[in-house]
């Protein structure tokens, strides 16, 4: 038996070779795995060996020769073949341990073409594909963390066409995301991102127990290792609408840095929102924004959530709780309630992914962008449009506001009040409709809205969304602008002493 090792992520490597050769395996490798293996005293032999024919264009071409590609390919099951193999003077390899020249390190760390394009791979894939497709009769290894298993299943006689085929389907995944990696890269630097073809590859972090609805399945995939580096599960199962909903209230609990905030979310949509001295203080800040919608929902912790905080957020039914990290003392509280789930980042802040692209799926595709962001001078850059200045606390809740409105759903208006959401409303067909359903449900909570900032993330195309702020209280409204009756809402805003700003960026979100 023979295999060939020629990895570019050398750990473990040596100990597997090892372990291969005991198990009686001759062992061939190229380039560095050959010299690693060489130095570590291991029996190798080199592959210009096997080719007879030396590496040659600056090791362009190692292993493309077919002693490499018949060895792996040719059938065992078929006479003909073994017979031809037989003629030519090639020899079996059962098993392939590949993995690829590191693309994406190589794009994080220079913008040098030359050395980006000599660190695509092309023997390293053809091998892969040639041994997974002949997986009836060859290992394929592409992953270090696969080592041990593929030890095991040989040591234990269990190297079944099942445990093959798996190892089959992870090659092919792990070539697929390879050269989707290479087209998008090459794409964004030549076409701006958007070129005739778009690869989305996430990697599969866990099952959910069933997607939107019991009769869907469902599946959480990440980009890179978001979420295996900084999901971690501390009491529960997370659901396919869990995941929706941490992802929108970790992106606004987040989004303002080291600051103490928590927000409150259910279906997707924000319900309450607070930044005050303490986490305590913030979340029942939050709370009182509404919190009828607030029970059996999810909250979003920018910190450390301590006992005293747990046993707060123990008084009503929550369902989920995602934060920076918990404090023992804060899960032991939760141990008596059964459906609670907890999940932490193991930081010391939530931390966004950052991510640079955006896409919707729609009826038979999907619609991709690069991601809105809101800058962090957006809403101090904006330009006063009002005789009224806003002050400084206002700009704090202004800033509060905007972010807020710009990751919730259109239509949507916010309002904000010393660091607090006191108001919302969001997915309406309206503009009007929704600042109306905002101020109706903070009187139902008994709210009282005077003084508040309020923010939209697009233009008001009549003034009336004024008027009913100005009949609320309302003291400074910050919006995109670009109305073609823009110079009746700034006429408005100085008829009630409103302070008016626009920022000049719209931010749907649809």
């Amino acid at each position: 038996m023979r295999a060939l090792i020629s990895v570019s992520d050398k750990s473990g490597v040596e100990n597997f070779a090892k372990e291969l050769i005991t198990l009686g395996y001759e062992i061939i490798s190229t380039g560095g795995t050959y010299n690693k293996l060489k130095d570590a005293g291991i029996a190798v032999i080199e592959a210009n060996e096997v080719t007879k024919f030396p590496e040659c264009f600056e090791g362009r071409v190692k292993t493309l020769n077919p002693y490499i590609h018949g060895g792996i390919l040719h059938r065992r099951d078929k006479q003909s073949h073994l017979d031809q193999a037989r003629e030519l003077g090639v020899e079996g390899i059962d098993l392939v341990c590949v993995n690829l020249y590191p693309f994406k390190a190589t794009i994080e760390k220079t913008d040098d073409f030359e050395e980006i394009i000599e660190n695509i791979d092309i023997g390293g894939p053809a091998m892969v594909r040639s041994a997974a497709k002949n997986f009836d009769s060859v290992i394929i290894v592409t992953d270090v963390i696969d080592y041990d298993l593929v030890l095991q299943n040989l040591k234990n006689d269990t190297n079944t066409v099942e445990f093959r085929r798996d190892m089959m389907i992870k090659a092919y995944e792990h070539t697929a995301a390879y050269d989707s990696m290479i087209a998008n890269y090459m794409n964004k630097r030549f076409n701006g991102g958007f070129g005739a073809k778009q690869f989305i590859v996430g990697s599969k972090v866990f099952d959910t127990r069933y997607g939107e609805n019991p009769h869907q399945k469902g599946a959480l995939y990440e980009f890179d290792t978001q979420f295996s580096n900084k999901f971690k599960t501390i009491k529960g199962e997370a659901s396919f609408n869990n995941m929706g909903d941490i992802s929108g209230a970790a992106k606004i609990a987040a989004a303002f840095g080291k600051d103490k905030a928590v927000c409150i979310v259910k279906h997707g949509n924000p319900c309450g929102f607070a930044i005050k001295d303490t986490l305590l203080d913030s979340y029942v800040e939050a709370l009182k924004c509404d919190p009828v919608s607030a029970f059996g929902g999810v909250v979003a912790v920018n910190g450390c959530v301590d006992k005293e905080l747990a046993e707060k957020m123990n008084e009503i039914f929550l369902e989920v709780i995602f934060a920076a990290s918990f404090t023992p003392e804060a899960v032991a509280v939760f141990d008596s309630k059964k459906r609670i789930k907890l999940f932490e980042q193991g930081t010391t802040y939530l931390e966004l992914a950052n991510d640079i692209i955006d896409f919707k799926r729609v009826d038979g595709g999907f619609v991709f962008q690069d991601a809105d962001k809101v800058k962090e001078d957006e809403v101090r850059s904006s330009e006063l449009k009002s005789k009224r200045i806003a002050t400084e606390q206002e700009v704090k809740d202004m800033e509060i506001a905007y972010k807020i409105a710009s990751l919730t759903k259109s239509n949507c208006v916010v309002y904000v009040k010393d660091s607090a959401m006191v108001a919302v409303g969001m997915g309406m067909t309206s503009r009007v409709d929704a600042s109306k359903a905002a101020l109706r449900k903070a009187e139902d909570m008994g709210i009282d809205v005077t003084g508040a900032v309020l923010a939209s993330e697009a233009f008001f195309p009549f003034r009336d969304s004024i008027d009913a702020a100005a009949e609320a209280g309302v003291k400074c409204v910050i919006e995109p602008g670009g109305s073609i009756r823009d110079d009746e809402i700034i006429e408005a805003a100085n008829e009630f002493g409103i302070a008016l700003y626009f920022s000049g960026i719209r931010h749907f979100l649809h």
